[in-house]
């Protein structure tokens, strides 16, 4: 909403506020569009931050009730449970507009997390449980909020802005993770998951806050905003889409090479609880708490510094699609590191790195490439994406844990098996550059035909 600014001076800095001069340093903010981008981070950093208080319970129970292996198993549970949410999302998403949507989402996940108080209150065991949620919860309300965030910009915007957008998320989780081991140790697990519903119904408002102020400015997101999506659900969208496909299999790479990073590290951390506690399940908890706290807090400083200083740096000069190289390459570097030296401090040390640049670099270069796309693929797609084949991710590392279990795979052997997955998603990277160069090269062509 810039006004009667002209673009030009716009950009110069002319009719700034404060706040749009100061995130100016960080990337192209132009007048009349610093408050949306800021409540957008707003909105982001509270949903972060109350996933990582969640994470970390989550991570605590399950590791201290079953095991790392059985981590690994439940995660590919999610994956199955989400052939039938992403049909039921799609369905909703097609009655009702997208605050509604939002809301009714957002809701929905505040009641789980009150039978979860219950039930563990209750005495009953809700690790594994708590944990397939968790995971649900995480991919589905973050592809929803980009969904969003993508209807609100222009590609051209979304790549100016979506770096301040992110920024919400590289703060929001490192102050959740901050958070998350205090809280626990003061308040146990269970307390800790109403302040995290509390923080979800913050969410709730501020979405209607964005929606109200961006309808009433533009007649365009006004009607947008009034109706509900087509009927085309999310898996046939992905199914007959080259660019959707090829970013589901990027996803379904990514995640499992993570995923196998985390079994990793998991593994070593319940390794060493377990010696430091003599296997005692109750001191294991905060100790496992403790050192999960503590991972996620460094994850999320390093991805801060990297989201204000590298990301909009690097989507200028590399572009969307070209911003996807980043993590691959470094990955490559970390993993071959802990093949080399399977200790826990070095895949400590590669994880905080890969993940920092994973939740920053890559989730905004990442988010960034639906701006092209209609919004049925910004919503039903994304969610698709984000939810279905990133939990497939899971289920192929979980395959991986399975056989690997079963023949005694030690921990570089898991790192040489990670690398050959990064060879595979490098080749899928490129096939995306190639597709979203043409795509942006022909909305391009189609805008020109409009202004002529």
């Amino acid at each position: 909403m810039v006004g009667d600014v002209s673009p030009e001076d716009s950009a110069s800095g002319a009719g700034k506020s404060s706040p749009e001069r100061v995130l100016s340093l960080f990337t192209d903010v132009r007048a009349g569009e610093g408050l949306t981008a800021l409540l957008l981070a707003l909105n982001l950093f509270v949903l972060l931050g109350s996933y990582y208080l969640l994470k970390t319970v989550r991570e605590s129970l399950i590791l201290s009730e079953q095991g790392a292996e059985v981590k690994s198993y439940s995660a590919a549970g999610q994956a199955l449970l989400l052939l039938g949410v992403i049909p039921a999302y799609g369905w909703i998403a097609s009655r009702v507009n997208r605050i509604r949507l939002i809301t009714f989402v957002t809701a929905f996940f505040m009641l789980n997390l009150l039978l979860f108080y219950l039930a563990g209150r209750a005495g009953q065991h809700v690790g594994i449980a708590f944990y397939i949620w968790v995971g649900i919860f995480n991919v589905l309300a973050v592809a929803q909020f980009w969904g969003f965030a993508n209807d609100l910009y222009s590609e051209a915007q979304g790549k100016r802005l979506f770096p301040v957008v992110g920024l919400g998320a590289s703060l929001g989780a490192w102050a959740g993770a901050r958070m998350a081991g205090g809280l626990f140790r003061a308040m146990g697990p269970y307390l800790v998951m109403m302040v995290a519903g509390g923080l979800l119904l913050v969410c709730i408002l501020l979405s209607h806050l964005i929606h109200a102020r961006e309808s009433s400015g533009r007649d365009d997101q006004s009607a947008a905003a009034r109706e509900p999506l087509g009927r085309q659900g999310g898996f046939r969208l992905v199914l007959t889409h080259r660019y959707l496909f090829l970013i589901a299999l990027m996803t379904v790479l990514l995640n499992t090479n993570n995923s196998v990073g985390e079994y990793i590290f998991g593994r070593l951390v319940t390794e060493y609880a377990r010696a430091a506690t003599a296997g005692s399940e109750e001191t294991m908890r905060p100790l496992i708490a403790g050192i999960y706290g503590d991972y996620f807090s460094w994850v999320n400083l390093l991805g801060l510094l990297f989201q204000l200083f590298l990301a909009s740096r690097l989507l200028k000069y590399l572009g969307v699609a070209g911003t996807l190289y980043v993590l691959p390459v470094v990955a490559l570097g970390t993993y071959g590191l802990m093949a080399a030296y399977p200790l826990l401090r070095v895949v400590r040390a590669g994880k905080i790195l890969e993940n920092s640049l994973d939740y920053s670099v890559q989730n905004t270069a990442r988010h960034g490439l639906f701006l092209l796309t209609s919004r049925e693929a910004k919503y039903k797609a994304q969610a698709a994406i984000e939810t279905f084949f990133w939990r497939a991710g899971d289920l192929l590392q979980a395959a991986i844990v399975l056989a690997g279990t079963g023949l005694a795979l030690a921990t570089r052997q898991y790192a040489l098996i990670a690398i050959g997955l990064i060879a595979a998603w490098l080749v899928i990277v490129t096939a995306i550059y190639r597709e979203h160069r043409r795509l942006s090269q022909q909305s391009g062509a189609e805008l020109e035909k409009v202004a002529g």
